[in-house]
């Protein structure tokens, strides 16, 4: 990696997870800065980082080091020739050579390496160095088929080229034992890499899930804004429409009439901004506002059921569910909810005729929720609509533990009928 982005970390686009690091890049081995923080490398082979020549510096010395070792050996001992010799010394200097590829191609030359430690003292140091990397960036299918081979060829190594001042039995030994420890290094370093690249996952899902829930969360909010909005508007504009229309296709009603009918427009209007100004303020403070009026449960179901008759529609109630006010304060106020919205598509799409609300139920038993009209006389304009208030309270009865009906019955009418769980 050049100098100039070996200290300093990658720019963080808009809508990707900030980069692991964000300094000392050069401390980190190449092929584990490239798993734990991908967009470092974009394509092809990571490069060294200061590190990995650092490293691969000192192996290479470690590797003519050992080589010279073996080349004194060597030379001392009776049963080499000279010119044997010779050869072993050249193809130990190309061995160690070959350690600057050891990151490029590890299997190809830890395998390679095997055979020619067979024929080369010299070459031993660079085999280590090799099996080494083969064990660290390869699986252990690999290592155990090297390791194998090179375990394989030490008996016969030092049966046909014995030491002439160590006996064959310590030398085997001493052999084996040395391949197994840098093979069992080399696992551990292996080891421990990927329990890092495996936190890194972690982290990084854990991210994504704490994102995805912070937008579910958000979703869920919107959602419910958006369905007390409608619950509450469309009640509120649908009788502000009905008197509108009075006035407009009765312009010769009596004085107190009239009059009447704009009290209602006024207070229709008023309790409309109200209700808009605290939905307004749930979105401005993220929660509702302890100044505002309290939200409806079921004991304002009469005030409900007055309202809609003073707007001239034939309303009939049947509460037979005891005490309101024992009713717990989520389960009323969506068996409010059921009862605005029902009264309201009544006034829409069934205007002229007589609407029952029935609302009976006991603890344990559940609170049903039922309004009904039967089919309007004649015909109907058409109301514009999408059927998201029906769609909405089915939503807000599920998420109560409930769940809604509505649909059309045998006789032509209309019914919408819920059940919520009380007790």
């Amino acid at each position: 990696m050049s100098g100039d982005k070996a200290g300093q970390a990658a720019p963080v686009l808009p809508g990707e997870p900030p980069s692991l690091f964000t300094g000392r890049r050069w401390f980190i081995p190449s092929a584990l800065l490239y798993e734990l923080d991908p967009d470092t490398e974009r394509g092809g082979r990571p490069r060294r980082t200061a590190r990995d020549w650092a490293v691969d510096f000192c192996c290479f010395l470690l590797a003519v080091l050992v080589g010279m070792i073996a080349v004194e050996a060597l030379v001392k001992n009776p049963h080499v020739p000279q010119g044997l010799a010779v050869v072993d010394q050249v193809i130990g200097a190309l061995a160690c050579a070959t350690v600057w590829l050891r990151r490029r191609w590890p299997l190809g030359l830890a395998a390679a390496l095997t055979p020619v430690t067979f024929v080369s003292d010299t070459a031993g140091g660079a085999c280590m160095i090799a099996l080494f990397t083969l064990a660290v960036h390869r699986p252990f299918r690999y290592v155990a088929w090297v390791g194998g081979a090179n375990l394989a060829l030490v008996p016969l190594f030092y049966w046909v080229r014995p030491d002439g001042d160590i006996r064959y039995l310590v030398s085997v030994v001493f052999a084996v034992l040395l391949t197994v420890a840098i093979v069992g290094w080399g696992m551990f370093v292996r080891a421990k890499r990927q329990l890092l690249v495996s936190l890194r996952d972690r982290a990084r899902r854990a991210e994504t899930e704490a994102r995805l829930r912070a937008e579910q969360a958000q979703r869920l909010a919107r959602e419910a804004i958006a369905r007390e909005m409608h619950d509450v508007l469309a009640h509120r504009l649908t009788l502000l429409s009905v008197h509108a229309g009075a006035l407009e296709f009765r312009p010769d009603a009596p004085a107190a009439e009239t009059a009447r009918a704009a009290g209602v427009i006024r207070e229709s209007a008023h309790e409309a901004l109200q209700d808009l100004r605290e939905i307004i303020g749930v979105l401005r403070a993220g929660e509702p506002d302890d100044t505002g009026r309290p939200l409806p449960t079921l004991g304002a179901l009469d005030t409900l059921v007055a309202e809609s008759r003073q707007a001239g529609m034939k309303v009939s109630l049947d509460q037979r569910a005891g005490d309101p006010a024992a009713v717990p304060s989520s389960v009323g106020r969506t068996a409010y909810r059921v009862a605005q919205e029902g009264l309201t598509n009544a006034r829409k799409h069934a205007p002229g005729t007589e609407v029952t609300v029935s609302v009976t139920g006991a603890p344990g038993d559940g609170l049903t929720v039922s309004v009904h009209n039967p089919a309007p006389e004649g015909d109907v304009p058409p109301v514009p609509g999408s059927g998201q208030g029906l769609i909405g309270l089915t939503e807000r009865a599920t998420l109560a533990g409930g769940r809604l009906e509505h649909g059309h019955t045998p006789e032509g009418g209309f019914e919408v009928r819920a059940w919520l769980p009380w007790g």
